[in-house]
């Protein structure tokens, strides 16, 4: 599991997310003095560290490397959020409390994700469909027959 990243190495990544391109130290330099006062070497220090931890791949191009995202934001976020719960004594309340802190919005996205990962449930199982009388429709065969169509 990652640890959660610095905030400097998050404003980077956040770029390198962002941009979901090979990104140059010059270009996430010039982006992060936008907001504040930082040094070529610093960034350079900091995606240096991000590489070596497994964050970044690089490429060299001419003298200069061009780093990649190894994964997502998304994947990020979800390792954390799964690390932070697994540490929980009781996953159960930590889920609860958690949803509760959640907007109307992010509950409805929690619900779009749970429909995409949860696979179709099967038809109930009853007992009638278990001993077989439920499996012939109304009438008996002889419904089923027309059901089928003609030639059966």
């Amino acid at each position: 599991m990652p640890r959660q990243l610095g905030e400097l190495e998050d404003a980077v990544m956040t770029r390198i997310w962002q941009w979901n391109r090979p990104v140059t130290v010059r270009e996430v330099l010039e982006d992060l003095q936008q907001d504040r006062s930082i040094a070529y070497t610093t960034v350079m220090t900091v995606m240096d560290n991000l590489h070596q931890k497994g964050w970044v791949r690089r490429e060299v191009e001419g003298r200069a490397y061009r780093y990649t995202a190894v994964s997502t934001r998304a994947a990020y976020s979800a390792a954390l959020m799964n690390e932070a719960w697994s540490k929980s004594d009781n996953p159960a309340a930590a889920l609860v409390a958690f949803f509760g802190m959640m907007s109307q919005e992010q509950r409805e996205a929690l619900q779009d994700a749970i429909r995409i990962v949860q696979p179709p449930t099967a038809e109930p199982h009853t007992a009638e469909a278990q001993s077989g009388a439920a499996a012939e429709p109304e009438g008996g065969r002889e419904a089923a027959d027309d059901v089928d169509g003609p030639g059966r």
